[in-house]
């Protein structure tokens, strides 16, 4: 069998935030109810270079995969380039044929705009009116985006220590600037940021609030008090991962949290296993690391997106 080979603008073209939304939240049920292979994500750290490569391969019903992605945060001012770019591979799990190679940029994206969605529409109040965006750069629009197809009317706060960040974002999507502490006084606060220190403090966070913690992906990243998740419920994405890489990584590491105080996985909220939020005065927090089941359940539905419209240029790798 031929390999499709699908470029950035393939993949958009052949995927929704609608259906991304929905991929995401099916990989995160299986993944709770334990129908899921994932091996721990593998990282190279580039200190030279500002950056890191990440390897993330996974199973899910039927597909298999390998996510080759990079986040070097220096790309945009030294070279102009972006500062996370991404390729997948997917294969036959019952052949091993290379199914598709293709552009995982817009999907690292997507996916990740996707699972805060998911995570909102289990852990926030219902009623919530107002999303601020701590970080008001790509991934903040994706994060947006995705949560448009949850909640009909937003109310929107962009904030970014950059002005100029902010000010575009807000632009854009039609809401206001505000300080970081006013992005964190509404109903759902969005964290994404490179931070390696705490940003959003304790005294900014109201009762009934939904944190979407989602710029600590690496070891030695945090963007919260740590006050906020001892105060809190946290559900994080995967709980063997956190501990390395997420928002709860720090905390951990050095006693301001146990592990006996996570709530959950997000995956079993979804299943219906645990439960997350109980009243609306509750502060919920989702520690997003980024799963490869995420990047799998997605690029399956590009690949046969792509084979029903006949998208993608075919090539024998192995003539």
């Amino acid at each position: 069998m031929d390999t499709l080979l699908l470029t950035q603008s393939d993949v958009r073209s052949l995927a929704t935030m609608e259906e991304a939304v929905v991929a995401v939240e099916e990989a995160f049920a299986a993944h709770g109810r334990g129908e899921t292979l994932m091996p721990p994500k593998v990282y190279i750290e580039l200190e030279k270079h500002c950056g890191d490569f990440r390897a993330m391969p996974a199973y899910m019903d039927g597909a298999a995969g390998l996510k080759w992605v990079n986040c070097h945060s220096e790309n945009p001012a030294r070279h102009g380039l972006p500062t996370v770019r991404g390729t997948y591979i997917l294969s036959d799990p019952a052949t091993a044929e290379v199914l598709a190679v293709m552009d995982a940029t817009w999907m690292t994206a997507a996916r990740t705009g996707a699972s805060a969605a998911v995570a909102s529409k289990v852990l926030a109040r219902p009623d919530s009116s107002s999303v601020g965006f701590v970080g008001s750069g790509a991934q903040a629009r994706t994060i947006l985006a995705a949560l448009q197809v949850v909640f009909d009317r937003l109310e929107i706060v962009a904030a970014d220590q950059n002005a100029a960040a902010a000010e575009q974002f807000a632009s854009e999507i039609h809401g206001r600037v505000g300080t970081l502490e006013e992005a964190a006084g509404c109903d759902i606060v969005c964290t994404a940021t490179p931070s390696r220190s705490p940003i959003v403090d304790r005294a900014w966070i109201r009762p009934g609030t939904h944190i979407n913690a989602m710029g600590a992906d690496a070891h030695g990243k945090q963007e919260l008090d740590p006050q906020i998740l001892v105060d809190g419920i946290v559900v994080v994405d995967d709980i063997a991962q956190a501990q390395g890489s997420g928002e709860v990584n720090v905390p951990l590491r050095t006693g301001r949290l146990a592990i006996d105080d996570l709530q959950a996985s997000l995956g079993e909220v979804v299943a219906g296993l645990k439960t997350g939020r109980s009243h609306d005065q509750e502060i919920t927090i989702f520690d997003s690391t980024g799963l490869a089941i995420q990047d799998v359940a997605l690029a399956r539905v590009v690949y046969q997106a792509a084979r029903e419209q006949g998208v993608g240029q075919s090539i024998d790798f192995f003539a």
